[in-house]
């Protein structure tokens, strides 16, 4: 009989391989660092391989540990989805669904009763954050985000592509220098969503080097408070079109810079390679495009 298989060890050397710390690794794991660290000690123990080297970002892998880590991570990763098949045999499937707030909330959320209908055996989790994700590491099936749908390593579904105006108050821009590229826009103060991302990804799709003056100024959680801001004077705000269009039309907020809306600045599904070919996943994914398709305008 062959020896038993350090798998808890094993399972620490793939998970700090894929996170590169022993903190994320053990959060991961949902244990201590100590006790990866100490997993990892008796794994060099057994094999009298050294597996990682230290940096000042934390450890990366050996010449002798990225030899093995491929298939170890393949491995695990097949023993992962083969528990997602057995748990759902005999009961409902849940998918995690990670999206920043605003989505969740105006969009996603008012809308999941009809997928329920269609799928009452499939439970969906909305996990609402504008943190960024690890899809493995934090078990999401799918993640819906608005970028430039640039997610190396991901397959990622365009959705739709709400316009966003650049606004302020028509006194700002009147008193200020003109804006006749969209560079001249750092001329102003630049009022911030809550992840500083809108300005970014408009210069980014423009054409534009990145500049850090694009993601300076004031942030706001809220869509009303960026709003209000900019109709006090206080910088341009990047807001969508259809939530300014009152203020827009009484004179209260003028744009700032007239200028066709980049479509691959949009809201895109985002999912690891192959977790689609799971059919509660790929019958998300096609309710959740077949949604975004009837009803572009509410994005």
């Amino acid at each position: 009989m062959g020896a038993v298989l350090p798998l808890l060890a094993l399972r620490a050397f793939v998970e700090t391989g894929r996170c590169g710390s022993l903190k994320a690794a053990a959060e991961a794991m949902g244990v201590t660092p100590g006790a990866v660290s100490q997993q990892l000690k008796l794994l060099v123990e057994r094999t009298g391989v050294n597996l990682f080297v230290r940096n000042r970002h934390g450890v990366s892998l050996s010449p002798a540990g990225a030899q093995v880590y491929p298939a170890l991570l393949r491995a695990f990763d097949t023993i992962q989805d083969s528990m997602a098949v057995l748990e759902a045999i005999n009961g409902r499937q849940t998918l995690t669904i990670s999206t920043v707030p605003s989505f969740a909330a105006s969009w996603l959320v008012p809308r999941l009763g009809h997928f329920t209908e269609k799928h009452p055996d499939i439970e969906i989790r909305v996990e609402a954050s504008s943190a960024l994700v690890d899809l493995r590491r934090d078990r999401i099936d799918v993640a819906i985000r608005h970028g430039l749908g640039q997610y190396p390593g991901l397959v990622s579904r365009h959705l739709a592509s709400p316009v966003f105006l650049p606004v302020a108050c028509p006194r700002l821009l009147a008193d200020g220098p003109r804006i006749r590229t969209p560079k001249d826009c750092l001329k102003y103060p630049l009022l911030q969503d809550s992840d500083r991302s809108d300005w970014r990804l408009w210069f980014k799709a423009l054409g534009m080097a990145y500049d850090p003056r694009i993601e300076r100024g004031p942030a706001f959680d809220d869509d009303v408070l960026l709003i209000r801001a900019a109709e006090a004077g206080q910088g341009i705000a990047m807001v969508r079109d259809v939530y300014v269009q009152a203020e827009v039309a009484s004179g209260r907020l003028s744009i700032a810079f007239d200028h066709a809306w980049p479509t691959e600045f949009a809201y895109y599904a985002v999912t690891l390679p192959r977790v689609d070919e799971k059919p509660a996943v790929a019958s998300f994914l096609s309710w959740l495009q077949s949604e975004a398709q009837v009803d572009r305008s509410s994005f």
